[in-house]
C-alpha cells in the first residue's frame, strides 16, 4: 500500500473486519460469529458454552496468528500489514466474544435506554496497530451507570479473554464519566484519542465522539501539547537520554515508535486527523516528509512485531541477543567485511535520526501556528548576526532562501555562525538543509573557503561537539565528508562500545575540547598540561580525533584504511604535507598507545624501549597521548576510570623520559639501585633497624625491583618480616588512586600458587585486571594483583573480611576452584550473541627475558584460573599477568618463563601449550553453558 492510499481508520470503526489475506476463514465478519453460533448450538450450559467458546477462539486464532506471521515472513522488513492484521484478528475475536455473551450467556431481548453496551478500542489498539504480544485495551461504554446485564456481559467478555491468554486493559465507563476523568489524567485522554467502536452500540459511541471534541479537546490544545512534549523528553531521560544507545527501546526511545506517535495524537487532537498523509495538506509536513514518515513507522513496526515473536512475549528493548535475532528474522546477512546485524542496527538508526527530523518539523509548523511555545530563555532576546540571517522565536533562522542556498557554502556558513552567536538553529533552517544537501558537492568539497568554515568550526568556537552533531543529523558533515558518510549510525556490535562509530569520534571530540577548555584538569592533568602548553597543532590533533575510526566497517584493518582516508580528507582540507602525515601517523597508531599500557607489562624495560621506538619523538608522544585519552573516554561513560589513567600516566613519564633522557635511562641495573633506594628511605621512615633493611634489599631478584612500585614493595616487607614457613600472610588495600583493590600474599612458594589465588578470587566475584608474582632467594612467593568488583571499582571495606575468608578457605584446600566456580562461570544472556574467536600469540621479542603469552577470547568469570591451571600443570612460571576487558572479551598477557627460568623458544612445546590452552578455554566454555 502506497503512502497516499492510507486506508482511513474511521471507516474501519463502523465497519466489520475484512478478511485478513490468508488467515482463517472464519474471521470474515459475519461469517465468523455465524460459524460460532452452529458450533454453540444445542449447548444450555453456561460453563460448556464458555469452554467451548474459547477452545474454538483459541483454534481459530491459532491458524489465522500463523498466516498472519508467514505473511510477515514475505514482507519481513515492512510491519504495517501485520500489526493492522493482528489488531484486525482481535476485533473478531473482541466481536465474537460480544456475541456469544449477550446472545448466549445473557440474552435480553427488551433491553432498557440503561442496558445500551459499546465495546471500544483505545489507545495503539484503537488506532487499528497492535504488535504480535500488545495488550488489549478495551473500554466498555456505558450511557449511565452500570446495570447488572452490564456487569454480567462484560464480566463473562473478560473471562473468555483471560482464558484465550490475552492480556487485557480495560475500563467500564459512561460517556459523562470519560469526559470528566480525561479532563485531569492525561493518560485517559490519550488513550481516549485514538478510541474506535469494535462492537455494541454505535450510536452511544457516536455520542462520545461527537462530545470529546468540543466538550474537551478544542479548549486545551495547548495544555496537551505541552503534556505531550514533555512526556516525550522524560521517556527520552529515562531511555539514556540519546538516540544512539546501543540497546535501544524500540517503543519508548529516542527515535521509536511512540516518537511518531505523539506527532500523530498532537495532530489528531488539533484537527482531528484520522490518517497521517492529512499532515501533508494541512502544510505540517512535505510529501517526501510525509513518506518518510510511512517507512520510519513500517519499518519500526517490523522490528518490534519481530522482538515479540522471537521472545514469545511483549518485548520492547533491543537487546544485544534480540539485535542477532531480528537481524537474520528481517534478512539481513554479513558483506563487506560487516556483521548482517551492524548493517541492521545501521538501518535502525538511521530511521531513529529520520524520526527526530520529523520531530523537528513537525514543532515548527506548530510553532508557526502559535499553537506552541519552544521553551527558550532567549525568546525575546534580538542578537545581531551576520548577513543573511534572522532570529525568529529566538532562533537563528534563513532570511532569504532562495538567495542563501544560491551560495552552497552558506550551509556550512549556518553552523559556525550558530557556533559564534551561540544561537540554537531555527528548525525550519534545518528542514530547508537537509532538502539542499545536494548542493553540497565535490566543487564544495574542494573548496578553499569551504574547508576554511568547516576547520573554523572544528577550531575557534570552543563547542564543536554542539555543530558536528547537529551537522551529522542533518547529513551535512556525511555530504561535506562523503567518507564520513559510510561509518553515520555504524553500530560495532560488542558490549565494550557505547555508541555507534559516528557519535563516538563526536564524543571523542567533546572529550578533546572539554581538556582544552580546561575541565578535566584534576582528572587529567597531564594531557590537560599538554594541550595547556600550547604547542601541539591543534588542527592536527582535532582532525586526527575526528577521524580515527573513520575506516571502521571494511574488511581491512580499521587503523590503515582509516589513516590512508584520512589522507585523502586532510589533503582535500588543504592541510600542509607535514600535517597530513602527522594525521596519518595518528590514525594508523592511535591503538598503540592503550594496547601497550592495557596489555603489556609497562614496568618491563623491553616495553618501554620499543615505544619510544614506536613514537620516536615526544611532540608524537603528547598527540597519542591525547588522542587515546579522548578515544577511551569517548566509548562509553563508565568506561574511563583510575586505573586506566594511572597506566597511561605511567607509560607516558617513563617514555618521556626515555626519549629526552636517552635508552640508557632505563638501564635495568641503575632502576634496580633505584628502586631498593627508595624502598630503604621508606623502612628507615618508619624505624626499621639497618640489619632488617639489610636483609630486606637481598632478599630479592631483580625482576621484583623492577616490577613493583614502591608503596607495594613496602608492603611485602612488612608481610615477610619474621614469617614462618607454614604461615599465609594477606594484605587488602582499597587503591583509590587505581581505582583497584590491591590484594598482596606471602607465603611458602609452591607449584600452581598464582592459579589457586586466581580461582579463590573468582569466587568472590573479583575481576583481575593485572598480576605480578615472585620468588624471593628463600624460598617465598611474593604475590600481587589489583582486583575491581563486578562494577569496575574497588572493593567497599565492609567486603574485605568475605574477601580473606574465601581465599584462606582455597589456600587451605577447603574450596576447589573448579568445582565451586560451575555455577558462576555462566556467561550473561545478553553478551551470549557476541563472537569472540580465540587468538593465542607467542612472542619472544617483546621481553628480554619473558615469553609473553597473550590470550584474546570471551571473558568468563572462571577464564583466568583455567589458563593459569592449564599453565601450571604443563610446568610454566607465571612471573606476571596483565589483563584487559572489553565488555564481554577479554585480553590475558601472562609474561612467563619455562621450569628452567628461560624463555619458550622450542615452537613444538609452544605449539602443545596453545592446544592445551585453547582445550582449557572451550571445556570452560562447554562447562559455563551446561
Amino acid at each position: 500500500m502506497r503512502p497516499d492510499d492510507e486506508e482511513d481508520p474511521a471507516v474501519r470503526t463502523v465497519q466489520s473486519a475484512p478478511a485478513l489475506p490468508g488467515a482463517h476463514p472464519l474471521f470474515d465478519g459475519d461469517t465468523a460469529i455465524a460459524a460460532l453460533t452452529a458450533e454453540l448450538k444445542g449447548l444450555a450450559d453456561p460453563r460448556e458454552i464458555r469452554a467451548r467458546t474459547v477452545a474454538w477462539l483459541a483454534a481459530a486464532r491459532s491458524e489465522a496468528m500463523a498466516d498472519i506471521i508467514a505473511g510477515l515472513a514475505t514482507h519481513p522488513r515492512k510491519g504495517r500489514e501485520t500489526v493492522r492484521a493482528i489488531a484486525q484478528l482481535t476485533d473478531a475475536t473482541v466481536r465474537a466474544i460480544h456475541h456469544v455473551a449477550t446472545n448466549c450467556l445473557h440474552p435480553n431481548l427488551s433491553p432498557t435506554e440503561g442496558e445500551r453496551l459499546a465495546v471500544l478500542a483505545v489507545g495503539g489498539y484503537g488506532r487499528g496497530e497492535m504488535a504480535p504480544h500488545s495488550d488489549i485495551d478495551l473500554l466498555f461504554l456505558l450511557p449511565w451507570k452500570p446495570t447488572g446485564w452490564i456487569e454480567s456481559v462484560v464480566e463473562s467478555m473478560l473471562y473468555m479473554l483471560w482464558d484465550l491468554k490475552l492480556k487485557v486493559g480495560q475500563a467500564t465507563r459512561s460517556v459523562d464519566e470519560c469526559i470528566r476523568l480525561a479532563e485531569t489524567d492525561m493518560v485517559i485522554r490519550t488513550s481516549l484519542l485514538e478510541h474506535r467502536l469494535v462492537c455494541g452500540d454505535a450510536v452511544l459511541a457516536q455520542s462520545l465522539r461527537e462530545r470529546l471534541w468540543p466538550e474537551l479537546f478544542a479548549r486545551t490544545v495547548p495544555q496537551f501539547i505541552e503534556a505531550k512534549l514533555e512526556e516525550r523528553e522524560d521517556r527520552h531521560r529515562r531511555q539514556g537520554g540519546r538516540r544512539y544507545v546501543l540497546e535501544p527501546n524500540v517503543k519508548e526511545g529516542k527515535g521509536g515508535l511512540r516518537d511518531l506517535q505523539t506527532l500523530y495524537w498532537i495532530a489528531k487532537y488539533i484537527h482531528q486527523v484520522d490518517r497521517a498523509i492529512e499532515l501533508v495538506d494541512l502544510g505540517h509536513f512535505t510529501r517526501a516528509e510525509h513518506t518518510t514518515f510511512w517507512a520510519a513507522e513500517d519499518f519500526l513496526w517490523a522490528v518490534r512485531c519481530h522482538m515479540h515473536l522471537a521472545a514469545g512475549r511483549a518485548v520492547e528493548k533491543l537487546s544485544f541477543d534480540m539485535q542477532l535475532e531480528v537481524a537474520a528474522r528481517m534478512g539481513y546477512r554479513d558483506a563487506g567485511g560487516r556483521r548482517g546485524v551492524e548493517i541492521f542496527m545501521q538501518d535502525y538508526f538511521r530511521q531513529a535520526t529520520r524520526v527526530g527530523e520529523l520531530t523537528r518539523v513537525f514543532l515548527t509548523g506548530l510553532e508557526q501556528r502559535h499553537l506552541y511555545r519552544a521553551p527558550l530563555l532567549e525568546r525575546f532576546r534580538r542578537p545581531r548576526v551576520a548577513a543573511g540571517f534572522k532570529v525568529e522565536t529566538g532562533r537563528l533562522a534563513i532570511a532569504d532562501p532562495r538567495a542563501f542556498f544560491a551560495d552552497p557554502l552558506n550551509i556550512l556558513r549556518l553552523f559556525e555562525e550558530a557556533l559564534r552567536s551561540g544561537i540554537l538553529i531555527h528548525p525550519e533552517a534545518m528542514r530547508l538543509v537537509a532538502q539542499n544537501l545536494h548542493r553540497i558537492d565535490d566543487q564544495v568539497r574542494s573548496d578553499p573557503e569551504a574547508a576554511r568554515i568547516f576547520l573554523d568550526l572544528l577550531l575557534k568556537h570552543g563547542n564543536p561537539e554542539r555543530a558536528l552533531r547537529r551537522m551529522n543529523e542533518l547529513g551535512v558533515l556525511g555530504a561535506y565528508i562523503p567518507e564520513f558518510e559510510r561509518i553515520v549510525a555504524m553500530m560495532q556490535f560488542n558490549v565494550y562500545h557505547h555508541y555507534t562509530v559516528d557519535e563516538h569520534l563526536i564524543q571523542c571530540v567533546a572529550a578533546l575540547a572539554q581538556i582544552e577548555r580546561g575541565e578535566l584538569v584534576e582528572d587529567l592533568p597531564i594531557v590537560s598540561a599538554i594541550m595547556a602548553e600550547g604547542k601541539l597543532d591543534r588542527t592536527v590533533i582535532y582532525l586526527a580525533t575526528l577521524l580515527h575510526d573513520i575506516g571502521k566497517g571494511r574488511p581491512e584493518d580499521h587503523s590503515i584504511i582509516g589513516a590512508q582516508i584520512a589522507r585523502r580528507v586532510c589533503q582535500r582540507l588543504g592541510l600542509t604535507p607535514v600535517q597530513v602525515q602527522l594525521v596519518e601517523w595518528l590514525i594508523r597508531n592511535h591503538l598503540v598507545m592503550s594496547d601497550v599500557a592495557q596489555k603489556r607489562d609497562i614496568s618491563d624495560p623491553r616495553t618501554l624501549r620499543d615505544f619510544a621506538k614506536a613514537v620516536r619523538t615526544r611532540r608524537r608522544l603528547d598527540l597519542l597521548t591525547v588522542l587515546t585519552v579522548c578515544d577511551i573516554r569517548g566509548v562509553g561513560p563508565t568506561t574511563w576510570n583510575n586505573w586506566k589513567a594511572e597506566l597511561l600516566r605511567k607509560l607516558h613519564r617513563q617514555t618521556a623520559d626515555l626519549l629526552e633522557n636517552g635508552f640508557e635511562d632505563v638501564n635495568r641495573e641503575q632502576r634496580v639501585d633505584e628502586a631498593r633506594r627508595s624502598l630503604r628511605h621508606l623502612l628507615v621512615a618508619q624505624g626499621w633497624a639497618a640489619a632488617d633493611i639489610r636483609a630486606e634489599a637481598t632478599r630479592h631478584y631483580d625482576s621484583y625491583w623492577q616490577g613493583l612500585p614502591t608503596d607495594t614493595q613496602q608492603v611485602f616487607a612488612r608481610l615477610l618480616k619474621d614469617i614462618t614457613a607454614d604461615e599465609i600472610r594477606m594484605d587488602l588495600d582499597p587503591d583509590l588512586r587505581r581505582d583497584a583493590t590491591r590484594a598482596a600474599f606471602v607465603m611458602a612458594d609452591h607449584p600452581g600458587l598464582f592459579s589457586r589465588l586466581a580461582g579463590a578470587l573468582a569466587l568472590v566475584g573479583a575481576n583481575v585486571v593485572d598480576a605480578r608474582t615472585y620468588t624471593t632467594r628463600d624460598g617465598y612467593a611474593t604475590a600481587v594483583f589489583w582486583v575491581q568488583d563486578a562494577e569496575g571499582k574497588p572493593y567497599s571495606a565492609d567486603r574485605l573480611p568475605q574477601l580473606k575468608r574465601m581465599i584462606f578457605r582455597t589456600l587451605a584446600g577447603e574450596v576447589v576452584p573448579r568445582d565451586a566456580l560451575t555455577e558462576r562461570d555462566k556467561p550473561k544472556k545478553r553478551d551470549r550473541a557476541f563472537r569472540f574467536p580465540t587468538h593465542i600469540t607467542f612472542d619472544n621479542e617483546g621481553s628480554d627475558i619473558h615469553t609473553i603469552i597473550q590470550v584474546d577470547t570471551r571473558d568468563r568469570p572462571g577464564l583466568l584460573y583455567d589458563l593459569t591451571r592449564t599453565l601450571a600443570a604443563n610446568h610454566i612460571q607465571i612471573v606476571s599477568a596483565v589483563i584487559a576487558t572489553y565488555g564481554a572479551q577479554v585480553v590475558d598477557s601472562f609474561y612467563v618463563k619455562d621450569a628452567f627460568g628461560l624463555k619458550l623458544t622450542q615452537a613444538p612445546k609452544r605449539e602443545a601449550l596453545e592446544r592445551r590452552l585453547r582445550q582449557a578455554i572451550r571445556e570452560g566454555a562447554e562447562r559455563a553453558e551446561a
